[in-house]
């Protein structure tokens, strides 16, 4: 039904504007007696032997919806009702800020992905934990933290760490986003001293608590073999809780979509289909070089089951959907969870 009759409708709007009208959807019809149950029997599988222990976590099952998807956490207690094991919400900077400007959302439908330049909008660190405090499901969450676009390189850890100390008793685990090719000011964020520095901060503010929370690093598909050898030692090092491979990719190499329409699009993030073996690919180095010594969350190009079991043969423990949840539709999730029972 939504690849037929659903997905043709919101794909004739801009997508950005789709994105917040199908929010406004999803909430309404949630309002409705009897939906909630509805979305749940289409939806969710319940099956002990879906679940994955990882930092401490029981996950209920391994699939996940990718941060940018609720960024301000307005619709996870929704979307806890269409199968997912873990919603990661943000990316979340301490201050609201618009972003890049618009249009910064675009469809490549034939090379089923997606190129966006948003810029870490979103409505600050203060107003997500207003929407987390109304948390109605069990569903595990993940913050993703970043800086904001104003903020100078000397006062980047102080971001994060804003964020980091906020959030810390309404999330389950952490993601330090480093690699997103969409905001400014962005060289800083990739040189292994300051990652070190930004990770230890990060680190001791989190034994301040009681109940430590995981911490997780965001990294890019475009990296090379020198470079994820740099990240394996720097999870060394650290003692790093896992990585996310992978964020969205500034490589156009071997789309089907015309150069001309690209360079009309401009410069952004590409995930979908197009990044589907560059991140399997950084995720069977990082498994197969560090001899599994960490957790890895793979995402990037998940459209189907088979998308998904291939993650987890490079050494994936959890994966994450975005662009495919778009494309394929909420079926994508209890799709992958049919396919890993029989796997």
């Amino acid at each position: 039904m939504y690849k037929l009759l659903l997905r043709p409708i919101f794909f004739a709007f801009d997508p950005e504007k789709i994105h917040h009208f199908t929010f406004s959807i999803i909430k309404f019809t949630s309002k409705i007696p009897g939906f909630k149950a509805f979305f749940r029997s289409q939806f969710v599988m319940e099956d002990k032997r879906l679940e994955r222990h990882l930092f401490g976590l029981t996950f209920k099952n391994p699939v996940g919806l990718a941060a940018g998807f609720d960024k301000n956490a307005v619709l996870f207690n929704e979307l806890a009702n269409f199968g997912f094991g873990f919603i990661e919400i943000g990316t979340v900077t301490p201050e609201g800020q618009y972003g890049n400007p618009k249009k910064r959302l675009f469809r490549l439908q034939e090379d089923q992905g997606i190129i966006n330049r948003m810029g870490f909008n979103n409505d600050g660190v203060e107003a997500v934990i207003a929407q987390l405090k109304n948390k109605r499901c069990q569903i595990i969450i993940g913050g993703n933290i970043g800086k904001n676009t104003s903020t100078r390189p000397e006062d980047y850890t102080k971001d994060y760490l804003t964020c980091f100390k906020a959030l810390h008793p309404y999330v389950d685990y952490f993601v330090l986003n480093v690699s997103c090719p969409n905001v400014q000011s962005h060289a800083k964020l990739n040189d292994r001293d300051y990652l070190e520095e930004l990770i230890s901060e990060v680190q001791m503010a989190n034994t301040n608590y009681d109940k430590q929370k995981p911490i997780l690093l965001k990294i890019a598909p475009d990296l090379n073999d020198g470079q994820l050898d740099e990240i394996i030692e720097l999870v060394k090092s650290t003692n790093l809780d896992g990585v996310i491979a992978s964020n969205t990719s500034t490589d156009r190499t071997g789309l089907k979509t015309s150069k001309d329409e690209l360079d009309a699009i401009g410069q952004g993030g590409l995930s979908g289909q197009p990044i589907k073996d560059k991140s399997t690919r950084v995720i069977q180095y990082l498994s197969k070089k560090s001899n599994k010594a960490f957790p890895i969350i793979g995402v990037g190009g998940i459209h189907s089951a088979a998308d998904a079991i291939e993650k987890i043969e490079a050494g994936a423990d959890l994966i994450q959907v975005y662009t495919g949840f778009i494309y394929e539709g909420p079926s994508l999730v209890k799709s992958i969870n049919k396919a890993l029972l029989k796997y």
